[in-house]
């Protein structure tokens, strides 16, 4: 199979919806743009919202994008729990929701840097093996837990049970995790924002160029004859910033653009 165009190189703001998987979206930028394409963080099935879409060469950029920090809306049902965390998973325990008070309470408790288990529906390994396909089997594992960062952590509503949450949370952190520590399970979840990026700027046939994309790390604009000894491995910058010439990315720590 020969190797996948390198153009067009850039990101994608994709807002995904609620159904498909983010592996879907991106299969489907591929077939569309016959690039090499890639993502920069994952959302579940049952979720919605910004996905980041790496396409051609800027692929290479993900370690500097998977790392931003994240921002969620989530409707949580506090009355029940589910076997994955989502309205996808069996109820396994039901009870009366608490009162506006116990939740601001156990709010509270889960600001800042907390350690939280994480989901038996995810993908990380346990024993080798993916934990969701653990879990399909019936198999009973201890999840390890994960520091997670909850920056921001506020409630837009709480009537019947049902709070909505706007969350503000570092990289890695499960929504999911978050609502079982509340004593629920999320209904609706959808990110809103990556970083810098905005689900409003969405537009899945605008690319993003590969400088642009990284606008959050200083640059520093090189000559012709700078980018060629870049490109040839001849010099390097080691700090990461963007190496730009006229306007394109020509490297960053060390990965180098075609």
């Amino acid at each position: 199979m020969p190797p996948r165009a390198l153009r067009p190189s850039g990101l994608f703001l994709i807002d995904k919806p609620s159904g498909p998987s983010s592996f879907a979206v991106v299969a489907e930028t591929r077939r569309r743009t016959g690039a090499r394409t890639g993502h920069a963080g994952t959302l579940d099935p049952f979720a919605s919202g910004l996905l980041l879409v790496l396409s051609g060469a800027a692929t290479r950029l993900a370690p500097w994008l998977v790392g931003l920090d994240k921002r969620y809306l989530t409707d949580i049902d506090l009355a029940a729990q589910t076997s994955t965390g989502d309205p996808e998973g069996e109820i396994v325990d039901s009870h009366e929701p608490p009162s506006e008070e116990e939740l601001a309470e156990r709010l509270e408790h889960l600001r800042g840097e907390v350690e939280l288990p994480i989901p038996a529906a995810s993908a990380v390994k346990v024993g080798g093996e993916r934990a969701y396909r653990l879990h399909r089997r019936g198999v009973a594992v201890e999840m390890p837990m994960r520091l997670s960062r909850i920056h921001a952590l506020d409630v837009i509503t709480y009537s019947h049970g049902v709070a909505t949450l706007d969350l503000r949370v570092g990289s890695g952190t499960y929504i999911r995790s978050v609502a079982a520590a509340l004593g629920g399970h999320c209904c609706t979840l959808r990110r809103t924002e990556v970083g810098a990026f905005r689900v409003e700027d969405a537009d899945p046939h605008h690319l993003v160029p590969p400088a642009e994309a990284l606008a959050f790390l200083p640059s520093v604009e090189v000559s012709a004859e700078e980018a060629e000894a870049v490109r040839a491995g001849q010099r390097r910058f080691a700090e990461a910033v963007r190496v730009v010439h006229e306007g394109a990315l020509v490297a960053v720590n060390g990965t180098v653009l075609p």
